[in-house]
This record gives structure tokens, C-alpha cells and sequence, in this order.
């Protein structure tokens, strides 16, 4: 026992290493960027696959992949584009800055997004405005079980990673000393006006167990479910298990796309295929639930 405590000791301090390493490299490089462009520069404006868009100069990931590739996930814009058509009505929950909520909305009838983060969404603002993305309707609120006020950690390195504050504070969520505030939170099954979208989009660092909660009517009624999946978030930021997470979805769904193992099974066989993953500590950016 006691060797086995040590191993853990061992483990946890090299985990938090490497966190304090990769936020020493990345804040080395942010800390130039601001250098060259000067601190009152809140966001520089890129041209890129995905639109014109004001990202953080901040941001070393996806601000930095739109920054430096001109383009940012173009493999899930690509296969979301699958499912929906231009009379299509798409929820996303977790829109960020809007680098995929764009150039969606240029295939379907209109958008709702939901972010939480108020920085990133003065930043999806100004890009919905830069594109002229007149179909698009936006709520700076989180989406949780019910109408609550939350605590919330800005991440700055990182602003999509930015998240409620997770029951089990890991290190690897905190390591650029992002600020905690508090935010109004609401299940969306009340807050929006309607509960009738064709495809949902759920990408909100762990709180997706929270969010569905509050969207049992949107959830019943859409033909396509799209979700981040992480072992890490269902742990240490829900605290729920995989079976808990799979009863939150609809029974109507029959069927699971992986696209991380580039697979799809009937939904048991996919069940049993994300115990596998959580087991074995393996996500996937978007999993997709359809008929």
C-alpha cells in the first residue's frame, strides 16, 4: 500500500511538471507576442479559411492555429456539414470566438450559440459582425441543469478551455492562473424560445453532463447529437461516469460515429466502445449520435 501511494505521489508531481513546463513555454511565447504588439492589444484580426476573425493574440491554441494555418478544424466543419442542410436550425453550445459557428452558418438556416466566456464572446461578436453573419443568434450564458449562478475559470493561453470550475481542480485546467468569476448559468430547455433544432453541438470542457440536464426537450427533438468526449472532464470536472453520461441521451438515437477511430456502431455497441476509451483514457474531440 504504502509503495503503491508513493507511485501516485510520484505520478501526480510529474503531471504537474509538466503542466508547470508547458505553461512556462507557452507564457514565454505569449509574453513576446504582447512584447511586439503591446499590452492594449485585446485582439488582431486574421483572414482566415474559416472567415475574417478578431482572435486573442493571447491564445496559443486555437487563436494560435488560426493565427499561424489560416484555418481551425475543418475536419469537424466538414463533417457537421454531413448532417444539416440549408433548412437545417443548429444549436451550438460552446461557441468560443465563432470559428466553426461561421462558416456552419453559411450552410444552414440559422445558428443559436451559446458561450459562457464574456471575453471570447465580445470576440464572437465582433466576428459575426466582421462576416455579416446575420443568421446567427447569441447568448453569453452558460448551459447547465437548471437557472443558477456558477463559478467560472477564464483560461488565457487557452481561452477554449476556459470552464466551470471543476469538482477536482486538476492542475493541467489551471496552469495559466486563469481568473475565476461568477456567471449566470440556465438550462436551455427554459431559457430559449424554442427547443426544435436538426443538429445540437455540445463542446463545453466538461459540463456537458450539466448542460444536457437542462435540454431534454432540444435533445429529444433533434435528428443529430454532436459531443466532446473526455475521460478527464467526465471525471474531474462532472464527476460522473460514462453510464451516467449515456443516460442523459435520447433513446432515439440508434446509432454512434467515433470519428477518432473513424468508426460507427449500433448505439449499445457504442456504449460499451466509450467505457473502452474512458478505461483506457482516450476522447474525442466531437462524437456524433444520429438516427
Amino acid at each position: 500500500m504504502v509503495g503503491m501511494l508513493r507511485s501516485v505521489g510520484v505520478i501526480d508531481m510529474l503531471k504537474a511538471l509538466f503542466w508547470r513546463i508547458n505553461f512556462f513555454l507557452k507564457n514565454r511565447k505569449s509574453a513576446k507576442i504582447n512584447r511586439q504588439l503591446g499590452n492594449g492589444v485585446i485582439s488582431v484580426i486574421v483572414e482566415s479559411k474559416n472567415g475574417v476573425l478578431a482572435v486573442d493574440p493571447r491564445d496559443l491554441e486555437v487563436g494560435y492555429k488560426l493565427r499561424t494555418h489560416g484555418s481551425y478544424g475543418f475536419d469537424e466543419i466538414t463533417r457537421i456539414n454531413q448532417f444539416i442542410t440549408s433548412k437545417s436550425n443548429v444549436l451550438v453550445v460552446g461557441a468560443h470566438i465563432g470559428s466553426l459557428v461561421i462558416p456552419i452558418a453559411k450552410n444552414c438556416n440559422k445558428v443559436v450559440a451559446i458561450e459562457a466566456n464574456p471575453n471570447n464572446f465580445d470576440l464572437l461578436k465582433t466576428n459575426l459582425h466582421l462576416n455579416k453573419s446575420e443568421n446567427v443568434t447569441i447568448h453569453n450564458i452558460a448551459a447547465s441543469s437548471q437557472q443558477e449562478t456558477i463559478k467560472f475559470q477564464m483560461n488565457v493561453v487557452n481561452s477554449g478551455g476556459s470552464k466551470r470550475l471543476p469538482k477536482n481542480n486538476e492542475y493541467m485546467y489551471r496552469y495559466d492562473h486563469p481568473e475565476v468569476i461568477e456567471i449566470q448559468a440556465h438550462a436551455l430547455d427554459d431559457y430559449l424560445d424554442e427547443n426544435n433544432f436538426d443538429l445540437v453541438l455540445i463542446d463545453i470542457e466538461g459540463s456537458e453532463y450539466f448542460a444536457m440536464q437542462g435540454m431534454e426537450k432540444i435533445l429529444s427533438n433533434c435528428t443529430t447529437l454532436i459531443i466532446e468526449f473526455l475521460p478527464h472532464h467526465l471525471k474531474n470536472v462532472a464527476d460522473v461516469s460514462v453510464e451516467q453520461f449515456l443516460s442523459l441521451v435520447p433513446n432515439h438515437f440508434t446509432k454512434l460515429t467515433i470519428p477518432s477511430k473513424n468508426e460507427t456502431h449500433p448505439i449499445d455497441v457504442g456504449g460499451v466502445m466509450l467505457k473502452q476509451m474512458y478505461a483506457n483514457k482516450e476522447g474525442d474531440d466531437g462524437i456524433i449520435f444520429s438516427k
